[in-house]
């Protein structure tokens, strides 16, 4: 409580601080968000933007696990929780950021968490919305592992509104 009042830390949540003078980027984001709910690893938008498929900026980490859905605020910034089936916790990437390590979505899961956490978008118009950058995504996606991931969420709908997306992207 001392070090907070003199502005030597400051609280993430309850039991997790940083230090003041800590400069806060995407990465150190990252880090914070694997280590203060566990498990997890930073999919959906935040992958979306991390990959550059998004042109927009997003101001809040999120992230999937397989604890409750759940929402941090601290002064700069906000993470926020999916919850996914602890089956369904694959499909990331370990990324060394200044000799740590933080788990990120690979650009194919990313994809597959959002469509599952999304089942409202269904058409082509709910895919116009999302600005993506389907070329960066035609260039980077592994059809196969795409084809793997799917296989395993074992859910039709999905695998319906999936095919729906790629052929909205001209992903042959």
């Amino acid at each position: 409580n001392e070090w907070q009042v003199k502005k030597y830390i400051k609280k993430i949540r309850r039991g997790y601080y940083i230090f003041a003078d800590r400069s806060l980027n995407e990465e150190v984001l990252f880090l914070i968000a694997n280590k203060i709910y566990t498990p997890s690893y930073v999919s959906f938008e935040m992958a979306f933007s991390y990959y550059n498929l998004i042109p927009e900026g997003v101001y809040s980490i999120t992230s999937a696990t397989s604890r409750k859905t759940n929402k941090f605020r601290f002064d700069q910034g906000k993470f926020i929780y999916h919850h996914l089936k602890p089956e369904l916790l694959f499909g990331y990437k370990l990324t060394t950021y200044q000799n740590h390590n933080f788990k990120i979505a690979e650009i194919e899961k990313a994809l597959l968490d959002f469509l599952y956490i999304n089942p409202n978008l269904k058409e082509e118009n709910d895919f116009v919305g999302l600005r993506f950058n389907s070329e960066n995504f035609i260039q980077r996606a592994d059809k196969k592992k795409l084809e793997d991931y799917i296989a395993a969420f074992q859910n039709k709908s999905l695998e319906r509104r999936l095919r729906k997306f790629l052929k909205f992207i001209n992903y042959a």
